[in-house]
């Protein structure tokens, strides 16, 4: 399974759709970057995605997007092939 990466928030409740939506999807492993206590890591995400808000997921290094963004892709039966990589 791809290495994910997710930049969050503990008061995201879109954070916490995403996750439960890759542990349906059979994802045991999530790498959490919170972005809360560490400034230096939000400035990491906005300069790696060009976004502010969170979640922004990374499946295997690929910029998925927000919580919105990853159900589009599971949606149109992108997800599972992403995952398997």
């Amino acid at each position: 399974m791809s290495k994910i990466d997710m930049y969050s928030s503990g008061h995201c409740p879109y954070c916490k759709q995403a996750e439960q939506l890759l542990a349906r999807k059979g994802v045991k492993t999530l790498n959490k970057i919170s972005i809360d206590e560490n400034p230096e890591q939000k400035n990491a995400m906005i300069e790696l995605t060009g976004r502010r808000t969170v979640p922004q997921i990374f499946i295997g290094g690929t910029h998925v997007g927000g919580y919105d963004d990853l159900v589009k892709l599971d949606r149109a039966g992108g997800l599972d092939a992403l995952l398997a990589d």
